[in-house]
């Protein structure tokens, strides 16, 4: 085996360059989102060993729902980049491309074992550009395949060192196989086939065995007449290892899935669950099927499920004939490639060896997969392809046997000679043609692939693109209409998104996904009623409970979401809430461990008033998923409603120590210990909302609790400042508004608050308290009488019996020297609030000035308004803002995503006072009421002369 060089390394890697660098530039699309997006094993958080007990996608592996496909170290390198670039796509497609150059020079080494250096170099070019691979290189998923093919491949060529001089067997680099292939098969599944590869290898290729020798001798031992070898017996023992090796791997295998197959339904692969002969002729099928799109790649397409290749349902099927044509070709170069021990046989024997037995997994021979094709499980596969060219193209395009029998020979007579001569000459010369075109074609090839793999790496841009792609080769697939429709429905074109999911129903009618994807869609467009009709035909679809059999096999867990989705549909009615609650425990009742259904369920409860039954749905789904922050979240908003801030907030933290950059579980927690009175949790709570407004600069609540806390601090400079901010994201954010004037208010500043007062009652004309503040400033400050009656006027015509704005107006007719108006009004007003002193005592004072043959005025001025409590207080007219409403609402279940993400916010509009004071409040308080009574006695005192 010659060494690879430097040049050729530079070669390979300067074509897959020009060929990928365009990949670069794409997205995270189809399988990527869930191996990547929404996978929480790649996040720092998580603990390592999570990789090693959940699936690919991040789903423990214990779970049903589980896809059973184990590959921690392909995880571990998405995590990698994480950590480099967190979400950024451009540094998961640069790993993957260097990953693909690192096969296609680890590849020319193994081309070598087989090939001349020219046509290894050929071998290694054609499968550096060769289309099929977009999928697994451009592809994020698709680095299982790269990563295993690495391990695959150093395997192979650590085993091929295991023979020793004089045929003695070098157990290290046995050892290392063996471990290598564990490796490889901890990056993807069918990485445990090279053991097949190396036991080909050891037998027909080391040691030079064919089939006709290997059967005369065990013909000879089984009749007695020799024995076996030491040669022989030497490969069985190396073979006996490898086997044992690959059986401890198979076992563990199965440990790890827990003896639990992936549950696949008839739309991942209908032949699958097709009755003989049917399910046979159709995988059957598939081979050639395979084995051309490795031949003319031409057209290509991301998903090959459901109706993308109709069933063979008959053997009159003229598809058969392809399938029989196939398994001849194979089976010629099989026949050849065992019966004769020359170099052309050995290399044919290992090129169907790296097509065939790769591909073993995916061929449905043992198990079932959940696919029909998949371009990217003939990676590896493809290499034997390459093989097979790269050593044809070397038989045509060196001299045959028969041009040198036809050399100059010496002859005696001059006539034969100058035939021959002439002879040898034109066979040369057709020959030198016949180089140049293999030369040309070849060529052409190379050309052509890398063109079609720079092309096709674009389609892989967005969802949008690629599934419009594959729309162009296979419109009889329902999942691919289905996909286009969710790439619209993500960019909000629900209009577009619902002629392709209308279209997916048409081809795939009894298709459960494609009506939910509809009645979601008609959800979006506000069309409650077609889309509980396309959710009913959903559930109509489902498979009914058959006595004695586990439902949960039966199904795919994603179409257990149209209980979800009509529940969450039909809750949105009162008098449905029943009906709803009946269908999340119905989805309970079929998947016990269905963690969604409890979360929508609790949600419900909460809506319903039953915060006991919402809490126990909760503690359940924590029991499937601990280390769910949104859970933990929803769980305290359970406690807030069941007047436990405490434990709320226990809660709180848990799910901040899962991720600590919750946002929800950040904001709510800091209303929480803002509202709790106990200033020792203000500097956490503010540090809270510093970290909330860092993950959510755009969000104005933040800005404005910020501000509340620096009232709270008597911190006005910060607290104007934070207002300012959330009145700049925000401008009609009615709270802030308010309580910025209220805050110029409190600090002398009335003039400043008067044209906020103006923005504030421009939007929200009949916000009283703003009214009350905006009559106190015209009247005190302005000394604008008729402004403040106006003010006044208007809050009696929005609620004729605010005590309040009824006693301002009566201030304001004292003002204007009506005292039978004033009188009158008061008296009105005493009507309303009957017990309270300081209206009695106004009204005395009216009484007694009509009795007077002498006005002395103010009798009592505007300043002695009253607090929104009723509170005499002189300076001030109403009280900062502390939670107009108090809204709680845990996580909402989105219709087609499993798992719950965002939450309503706790205390986003509060300009309303809380029951809730401290004793330094209340003392306040009572402090201003003495110096009201004490100004009411000087007043009085003026009046009756003293």
């Amino acid at each position: 085996m010659a060494d690879i060089n430097l040049k050729e390394i530079t070669l390979i890697v300067g074509v897959i360059t020009a060929c990928y660098w365009n990949s670069l530039f794409c997205g995270f699309v189809f399988d990527d989102v869930s191996a990547i997006l929404d996978n929480k094993d790649l996040h720092p958080s998580t603990p390592l060993k999570t990789l090693f007990q959940n699936d690919f996608w991040g789903t423990p592996m214990s779970e049903e729902r589980s896809h059973k496909s184990y590959r921690p170290l392909t995880v571990l390198t998405f995590r990698l980049n994480y950590l480099l670039s967190e979400l950024k796509p451009m540094s998961y497609h640069l790993l993957n491309m260097i990953f693909h150059a690192v096969v296609s020079v680890i590849f020319l080494k193994v081309c070598r074992l087989f090939l001349d250096n020219k046509s290894s170099v050929i071998a290694s070019l054609l499968f550096a550009v060769h289309p099929i691979h977009t999928e697994a290189v451009t592809g994020v998923v698709g680095r299982a395949e790269l990563l295993s093919s690495i391990f695959f491949l150093a395997a192979f060529l650590s085993y091929t060192r295991s023979k020793g001089p004089d045929n003695s067997i070098v157990w290290t680099p046995i050892a290392l196989t063996v471990f290598l292939v564990a490796v490889a098969t901890l990056c993807k599944e069918q990485g445990i086939t090279v053991v097949g590869i190396c036991c080909v290898y050891e037998v027909f290729i080391a040691q030079g065995y064919t089939l006709p020798l290997l059967c005369t001798t065990a013909g000879q031992f089984l009749r007695g007449k020799g024995s076996i070898p030491f040669s022989m017996l030497q490969t069985l023992v190396k073979l006996i290892v490898l086997m044992f090796s690959t059986l401890l791997l198979v076992v563990i295998r199965v440990q790890v899935i827990q003896s639990q197959l992936p549950v696949f339904t008839r739309f991942d692969n209908p032949a699958a669950v097709s009755p003989t002969p049917t399910r046979q002729l159709t995988f059957n099928y598939l081979l050639p099927v395979n084995a051309w799109l490795l031949l003319n790649p031409s057209e290509l397409c991301c998903d090959w499920t459901m109706g993308t290749i109709p069933l063979i349902e008959s053997l009159l099927d003229i598809r058969n004939l392809a399938t029989f044509t196939f398994f001849c070709f194979l089976g010629t170069l099989g026949v050849f490639s065992l019966r004769y021990s020359g170099d052309s046989s050995k290399t044919v024997l290992m090129a169907l060896c790296l097509m065939a037995l790769p591909f073993i997994p995916a061929s449905n021979l043992f198990f079932p997969v959940g696919f029909v094709v998949a371009e990217r499980v003939l990676y590896v596969p493809s290499m034997g392809f390459c093989i097979l060219v790269a050593h044809g193209w070397q038989k045509i395009s060196t001299k045959s046997g028969s041009i040198k029998m036809k050399e100059i020979k010496p002859c005696y007579r001059n006539k034969n000679t100058d035939s021959e001569t002439i002879n040898t000459k034109q066979d040369h010369k057709d020959y030198s043609v016949f180089k140049k075109l293999s030369w040309i074609c070849l060529s052409m090839v190379i050309l052509t692939h890398s063109l079609k793999t720079f092309h096709r790496n674009w389609d892989w841009e967005s969802e949008y693109t690629l599934f419009m792609s594959a729309l162009k080769v296979n419109k009889n697939n329902a999942k691919l209409w289905n996909n286009v429709g969710h790439a619209l429905e993500n960019e909000k074109n629900f209009e577009r998104a619902l002629k392709y999911f209308l279209q997916a129903t048409h081809v795939q009618p009894d298709d459960i996904g494609a009506h939910m994807n509809v009645g979601r869609t008609y959800k979006n467009l506000n069309r409650t009623k077609e889309a509980e009709e396309s959710y009913m035909m959903a559930k109509s679809l489902m498979p009914q409970i058959i006595p004695g059999k586990k439902y949960a096999a039966r199904i795919a867990p994603n179409h257990l979401n149209v209980y979800i989705n009509l529940a969450n549909l039909i809750r949105a009615n009162e008098s449905r809430l029943e009906e709803a609650d009946q269908l999340y425990r119905q989805a309970i009742s079929m998947r016990p461990d269905f963690k969604q259904a409890y979360i929508s369920r609790g949600e419900l409860l909460l809506k319903m008033n039953k915060p006991l039954k919402a809490k126990e749905a909760y503690l359940k789904a924590l029991e499937l998923d601990r280390n769910n922050a949104d859970l933990w979240y929803n769980l305290a908003i359970v406690y807030i409603e069941l007047k436990e801030p405490n434990e709320a907030l226990k809660n709180f933290n848990r799910a901040l120590e899962l991720n600590p950059k919750h946002k929800l579980a950040l904001f709510n927690s800091a209303i929480l210990m803002q509202e709790s009175g106990e200033v020792k949790l203000r500097p956490e709570a503010r540090k809270r909302l510093l970290s909330y407004i860092n993950e959510e600069p755009l969000d104005a609540n933040g800005y404005f609790n910020l501000g509340m806390l620096a009232m709270d601090d008597k911190k006005d400079n910060e607290a104007e400042i934070w207002m300012k901010k959330a009145i700049k994201l925000q401008a009609d954010f009615r709270s802030a508004l308010f309580n910025l004037a209220l805050l110029y208010s409190q600090t002398s500043k009335e003039l400043k608050a008067l044209p906020i007062l103006e923005e504030l009652l421009r939007y929200y004309p009949d916000h009283i308290k703003g009214l009350i503040l905006k009559g106190d400033i015209l009247m005190n400050q302005k000394k604008d009488i008729l402004g403040a009656k106006k003010c006044f006027e208007r809050i009696l015509e929005m609620d004729p019996s605010n005590v309040q704005g009824k006693h301002n107006l009566c201030v304001v007719y004292f003002e204007e020297k009506d005292l039978l108006k004033a009188e009158r009004c008061l008296l009105e007003t005493l009507a309303l609030a009957p017990h309270e002193e300081y209206i009695q005592r106004h009204l005395n004072i009216v009484r007694d000035k009509i009795s007077s043959s002498s006005f002395i005025e103010p009798i009592f001025p505007t300043s002695k308004i009253s607090s929104v409590e009723g509170e005499k207080i002189p300076t001030e007219s109403v009280k900062k803002s502390r939670g107009e409403s108090r809204e709680t609402q845990i996580v909402k279940t989105s219709d087609n995503k499993s798992q719950s993400k965002s939450n309503k916010q706790l205390g986003k509009d509060r300009d309303e006072e809380t029951p809730h004071k401290t004793t330094k409040d209340i003392k306040e308080i009572e402090k201003k009421r003495v110096a009201a009574l004490k100004r009411l006695e000087e007043i009085e005192r003026i009046l009756n002369g003293e």
